[in-house]
């Protein structure tokens, strides 16, 4: 419906920015903007410079933790709105699609009705399955930010041959992949009636 228009050639150009941009540059970049220029956000760390663990509010971790998870979700995008763009051309090109087009049905009732149900799933897939690969590409990211996360102490293991810290990580990271892939099929019944009345009947 609107393939190769406008809105849709905005998408593909940034989607195919953000792919070719590296994370420690937009890191950098979103430091430079609302951290040095703007001085909304701190510019690294987890918690504030010289203040005790017992004064550390939550609100001051979440403001420090801000520029590091908006650099991982915006890179972490790309791939999964060209992904369901695709998906997206194909169903609106499908028969069904047609056919509801022939009984009268608007645009924006098709697209809901038939296409986002239809593209949820993958997209579903691809959002669970690139946990691992946001955890693995957090490292570049906590090193701009000097944010001592789980990629950065799973490289200081490493480094300094810590073993059980780095089977402890090991873990924890399986633990966190694995209970993304189960809230994934969960979701799989919630998003499509079919799954789950297959389910129910075995």
């Amino acid at each position: 419906m609107c393939r190769d228009r406008l809105p849709d050639r905005l998408i593909q150009g940034y989607c195919t920015l953000i792919l070719s941009t590296p994370a420690f540059w937009l890191a950098l970049l979103l430091l430079l903007v609302f951290s040095v220029w703007l001085g909304w956000f701190p510019i690294g760390l987890s918690v504030p410079i010289g203040v005790e663990a017992d004064m550390v509010t939550l609100a001051d971790r979440l403001r420090h933790a801000v520029l590091p998870a908006l650099t991982l979700c915006i890179t972490g995008v790309a791939n999964i709105a060209l992904h369901t763009r695709e998906k997206m051309i194909e169903v609106l090109e499908s028969d069904y699609v047609l056919f509801a087009r022939a009984r009268g049905e608007s645009v924006w009732s098709i697209a809901l009705r038939h296409g986002l149900r239809n593209v949820a799933l993958p997209a579903i897939t691809l959002q669970f399955s690139s946990i691992s690969e946001i955890i693995g590409g957090s490292v570049v990211v906590e090193q701009v930010f000097s944010y001592p996360g789980l990629g950065r102490a799973a490289v200081q293991a490493g480094l300094g041959s810590d073993m059980p810290l780095l089977l402890g990580i090991t873990l924890i990271t399986s633990a966190i992949v694995f209970g993304g892939n189960l809230i994934a099929d969960l979701l799989y019944g919630v998003v499509d009636p079919k799954i789950r009345r297959g389910a129910a009947g075995k």
